[in-house]
């Protein structure tokens, strides 16, 4: 199946909210090896000024991600998953995740490009608060390799 190119401008609505953690910001910061302090002690996030632990910038992409499978999962898609490599990510940040925040996201597909007897598929994601509080912006690039 090829990949539909009648998505561009196709608009997937915000989820379940997905709940920031202490934990998983630590979690998160000692994958990526991160060692900044605000990550992993309260005190240390306060003294920034953050109400709670401040997540690593590149965090977003855990948010972002569960909004491109719903792309994905979309049987008018055409994209088979053993087929997506991912090309790249871009994040623009309106304010730090913190620890207790809620956050949703809008997924926009705002370009398909035919490459070869694959595609390249750009989404938008727009993260914000439950409460409408934009948070960040993530844009992403999937390969999907055609069938040889």
């Amino acid at each position: 199946m090829s990949i539909n190119t009648d998505l561009v401008g196709r608009i997937y609505p915000a989820g379940e909210p997905y709940q920031v953690g202490r934990e998983k910001i630590r979690e998160f910061a000692t994958a990526t090896k991160s060692t900044a302090a605000a990550h992993f002690d309260l005190a240390a996030a306060r003294e920034l000024g953050h109400k709670d632990l401040v997540a690593p910038p590149t965090f977003a992409i855990i948010i972002a991600q569960r909004a491109d499978a719903q792309l994905i999962a979309d049987p008018e898609s055409g994209i088979d998953f053993s087929r997506v490599v991912h090309a790249d990510q871009r994040f623009t940040h309106h304010r730090p995740i913190v620890a207790g925040d809620e956050l949703v996201t809008e997924l926009h597909v705002d370009q398909i490009r035919a490459m070869g007897a694959g595609a390249m598929i750009t989404t938008r994601a727009e993260i914000s608060t439950v409460a409408g509080e934009k948070v960040a912006t993530t844009v992403s690039s999937l390969l999907v390799r055609g069938e040889e």
